[in-house]
């Protein structure tokens, strides 16, 4: 079997990875938090720029993949990371336009996944985290917690634009969880 990248299922190593990020990059904690939080592709994290999010309750982009529209709601988190990350990261650092990137390097230019692989990886080497973690961790680990908490397969699928359930679960790594539970619990 290849090497499939994972969700984190773990919400205390979620909470690790967001405090070491804090401690070492607003910029970096930010991406986290929205790849976490919303289930985007980090594609269309790193395509926002910064009028698609200062002072809005809504987030809406086409899809970069998909090329489909997709609107969503900030969480208060979100917002507030938003609010903090522009007023004191960015505004030290360079002029804020609101048609730039949300997101930039030491270049001032658009921050690339090569990026926010190497910041991620490094995050969990750092805190032992064992699981194979790359880009699509963040938008798996918010598909597994959302269907964790929810039961709705068929909600989850229409927000991660899946063509079908089983699809969902066996990208969110829910469909062999539920395989071994039931052999560890069946005995004859």
């Amino acid at each position: 079997m290849k090497n499939l990248v994972e969700p984190i299922k773990s919400k205390k190593d979620i909470g690790r990875i967001e405090q070491y990020l804090e401690k070492h990059s607003r910029r970096n904690r930010l991406i986290f938090a929205f790849g976490i939080n919303t289930g985007l592709r980090v594609s269309d994290i790193l395509g926002l720029n910064v009028e698609d999010v200062k002072d809005k309750n809504y987030v809406e982009i086409r899809e970069k993949k998909t090329g489909k529209y997709k609107r969503f709601p900030l969480n208060s988190k979100l917002k507030s990371l938003i609010k903090e990350y522009l007023s004191v990261e960015r505004s030290k650092k360079y002029s804020l336009s609101e048609t730039e990137p949300l997101f930039i390097g030491k270049k001032h230019c658009r921050l690339d996944r090569s990026q926010v692989y190497r910041f991620l990886n490094d995050a969990c080497k750092q805190l032992g985290i064992l699981a194979n973690v790359g880009t699509h961790t963040m938008r798996k680990s918010f598909g597994y917690h959302f269907y964790k908490k929810y039961n709705d397969v068929a909600l989850l699928q229409k927000i991660l634009n899946h063509s079908s359930p089983a699809i969902t679960l066996r990208y969110i790594g829910v469909d062999q969880d539920e395989i071994d539970i039931s052999y560890n619990n069946f005995e004859l």
